[in-house]
């Protein structure tokens, strides 16, 4: 398993396009942060608001994650990888944990970096921007979201197979799809708010009803921990479909 994974990171890392992402990722991170510590001398710098470019990265994440998957079939080199691998739940497996830990230490980076980022540019903080309690969870929780994200990812990429297939299912997915569910008639919030994006986005939510950016956490929904085990069920239910039809399929 070791080897696979060692083939895989240098797969990983000998295209351009992985550079791209999470130079982007970080830009994003810190952009938002920097305009939350500065806009009104930092009056609207909580936790919540300073990492929440963070979560746009976690889109552009599942960007790697995918290409990791469907660039193979587009240049037709799985073949050989399966060659080389017969058992190719273990090459998927391979590619899931290289791509989870990657997006542990990549959100967790990125998240740390938006706080403090935050932290020094805001002059009048609503609250004090201090690490500790549930503030930890706020900021370390990105490393938990782009993990299962990764592995999300790596299951929509083995399915489609083709990367502006997965790519838009992706984002579409993260970033409209759920969101439209808020528009049916009285059930509509709560269905969104266990739906598995915005269900793991509760794990890096403050428990209190606070005002956010373009959110505000609502009564009925999950609580941080539901959350996350929502977004990780999901990533387990899609990574063990992606499993069982590689293996059914033609490389």
């Amino acid at each position: 398993m070791m080897s696979l994974i060692k083939v895989e990171r240098i797969k990983l890392l000998s295209t351009k396009s992985p550079y791209w992402c999470v130079a982007s990722i970080l830009v994003a991170s810190v952009l938002i942060a920097l305009v939350i510590g500065l806009s009104d001398h930092g009056s609207q710098a909580t936790t919540v608001n300073g990492v929440s470019g963070v979560n746009l990265g976690k889109s552009v994440f599942m960007i790697i994650a995918a290409l990791a998957v469907t660039t193979e079939y587009r240049f037709n080199t799985m073949k050989s990888t399966f060659l080389a691998a017969p058992h190719r739940v273990n090459v998927l497996l391979a590619k899931t944990v290289l791509l989870a830990v990657f997006g542990a230490v990549l959100g967790f980076v990125c998240a740390i970096a938006a706080f403090f980022l935050t932290k020094a540019l805001a002059t009048n903080p609503p609250i004090p921007l201090v690490l500790e309690g549930e503030v930890w969870r706020e900021v370390a929780g990105y490393a938990a979201l782009f993990a299962i994200a990764a592995v999300i990812a790596v299951a929509v990429g083995t399915l489609l197979r083709q990367s502006a297939g997965a790519i838009s299912l992706l984002l579409v997915w993260s970033l409209l799809f759920e969101s439209l569910f808020q528009l049916i008639p009285k059930v509509g919030d709560k269905i969104h708010a266990w739906m598995p994006f915005t269900a793991g986005t509760e794990f890096v939510s403050p428990t209190s009803n606070v005002e956010t950016v373009g959110r505000a956490t609502t009564s009925g929904g999950p609580t941080p921990i539901q959350g996350l085990l929502v977004f990780l069920a999901t990533g387990i239910v899609l990574w063990l479909i992606a499993a069982v039809v590689l293996n059914k399929r033609d490389a």
